[in-house]
C-alpha cells in the first residue's frame, strides 16, 4: 500500500507526525519503515511522541488568558484554574484515581467548567465540532455521555450516523456530514465520522481502491476548509490494547443491556487486527495536520480516559465564565380556580411508591 503525492503543497515536516501534509517518501517511510520515533506500545500511544505531547499541552496551558479591559464583570479561565481542575497535564505527575483524586468528585467538577464552556459556546456564537475515533469498546460512547449528561441538548449534541441508504452511497462522501456541523453557537460531537473511510470501509472492502484514495487526497484540504470556515476542529483517536478489547467484549457478552453493542463488523475487527492498526497508522501519516491534529486518547482504563479527554478538551477553547446569577423564584400565584375533578384524568397505575 502507497500513500498517493498530493503535491508540492506542503505545511512542514512529517517527521514529528504532527506537522502539515507529509511528501510521499514521508509518508511511505511512515508507513512502510516506521522512524525510530514512532515506536508504538500496546495501548497505540507513540512513546517518542509522549514527552513532546505532555511539553506542548504544558504550554498551551501556561498561555495568558486573562483579556485585559475586561467590563462585564465575568473572568476567563486561566491557566492556574486550569491547574486546580487536574494539574496532571500541567504538572506532568498523574494523578492517583482513588488516592490523590476522587472520580466522582473529579467528574462533577470538570462538568461544571463543561457548563461554562457551553454558555461561552452559546454566547459568542463559536461553531465547535469533536470527533471520537478509535478501536471498537474503546470507550468512545461513555465519555461521549459524560460530555452530555449536563449540558444543553439544543447547545450540545451528538451525531451517531448509521449506515449510509443507498441514495446517500451516490453523494459526495462527506455530503451527509456535512448536514451535521455545528451553526454558531453549538458544539457537536461525532460519534465516529467521515474517518469511516479510513477505517472500517477500507479493511472490510466496503470502498474502492480509488474511493479510499480520494478520500486520502481531499480529507486535509477539506478540514482546512471547515477551519478556516470558523469551525474549531477537534480529534480525539481511542486506543485500546488488543487484551483489554476482548476484556470489554466478553464483558459485553455476558450483559444483556450491553449486548446490543456487539455487532458482527466487531467481531470480525478481532479477526483484522493488525490490517486496521495498519488502517490507522496510514490515516494518521496524511490526516495528521497542523490546523487539526490528531490527539491520543490513552483508553485502557475507562474513568481516566473520560477525565483526561474532558479535561483536554477544556484546555484547547479558551473561555468565560458566564454562569447567570442566581435566579429567585416569584411569589406563587394563588388566584382561586375551581379545576375539573381529578377523578377525569387517567393517572399511570402506581406500583412504586414511598
Amino acid at each position: 500500500m502507497s500513500i498517493p503525492n498530493f503535491g508540492p503543497q506542503r505545511h512542514g515536516s512529517c517527521g514529528d507526525g504532527r506537522l502539515g501534509r507529509p511528501s510521499l517518501g514521508e509518508a511511505r517511510r511512515h508507513i512502510e519503515e516506521p522512524p525510530r520515533l514512532f515506536r508504538w506500545d500496546t495501548t497505540g500511544l507513540a512513546k517518542g511522541l509522549k514527552s513532546e505531547y505532555c511539553a506542548r499541552e504544558k504550554a498551551n496551558m501556561n498561555k495568558d488568558r486573562i483579556k485585559n479591559g475586561n467590563t462585564n464583570g465575568t473572568t476567563v479561565l486561566s491557566s492556574a484554574k486550569l491547574d486546580r481542575l487536574q494539574p496532571a497535564v500541567g504538572s506532568l505527575k498523574p494523578l492517583l484515581l482513588g488516592k490523590d483524586c476522587d472520580y466522582d468528585r473529579e467528574l462533577r467538577r470538570l462538568q461544571i467548567e463543561l457548563v461554562k464552556l457551553q454558555e461561552w459556546i452559546r454566547q459568542s456564537g463559536l461553531k465547535v465540532v469533536v470527533l471520537f475515533e478509535g478501536r471498537d469498546a474503546a470507550g468512545k460512547g461513555g465519555s461521549i455521555k459524560r460530555i452530555t449528561e449536563s449540558l444543553n441538548p439544543r447547545v450540545c449534541r451528538v451525531v451517531a450516523l448509521g449506515t449510509p441508504t443507498e441514495r446517500e452511497k451516490t453523494q459526495w462522501y462527506f455530503q451527509r456530514y456535512v448536514a451535521h456541523l455545528p451553526a454558531a453557537g453549538e458544539l457537536v460531537l461525532f460519534d465516529r465520522s467521515w474517518y469511516n473511510r479510513a477505517g472500517v470501509e477500507r479493511v472490510m472492502g466496503f470502498c474502492t481502491e480509488s474511493e479510499y484514495m480520494e478520500f486520502l487526497h481531499s480529507c486535509p484540504e477539506f478540514e482546512r476548509m471547515l477551519v478556516r470556515a470558523g469551525i474549531v476542529l477537534i480529534k480525539y483517536w481511542f486506543s485500546v490494547s488488543d487484551e483489554e478489547q476482548e476484556r470489554r467484549f466478553q464483558d459485553r457478552m455476558k450483559d444483556v443491556t450491553k449486548r446490543w453493542k456487539l455487532s458482527g463488523m466487531d467481531l470480525q475487527s478481532r479477526a483484522r487486527w493488525a490490517e486496521y492498526s495498519r488502517a490507522k497508522d496510514e490515516m494518521f501519516a496524511v490526516t495528521d495536520i497542523k490546523q487539526a491534529p490528531w490527539y491520543v486518547v490513552n483508553a485502557e482504563d475507562k474513568k481516566c480516559a473520560r477525565l483526561n479527554v474532558i479535561r483536554h478538551l477544556l484546555s484547547l477553547i479558551p473561555y468565560e465564565d458566564l454562569t447567570p446569577e442566581p435566579i429567585k423564584l416569584p411569589p406563587l400565584d394563588k388566584t382561586r380556580y375551581i379545576r375539573p375533578p381529578i377523578e377525569d384524568q387517567n393517572f399511570i397505575p402506581v406500583v412504586y411508591r414511598r
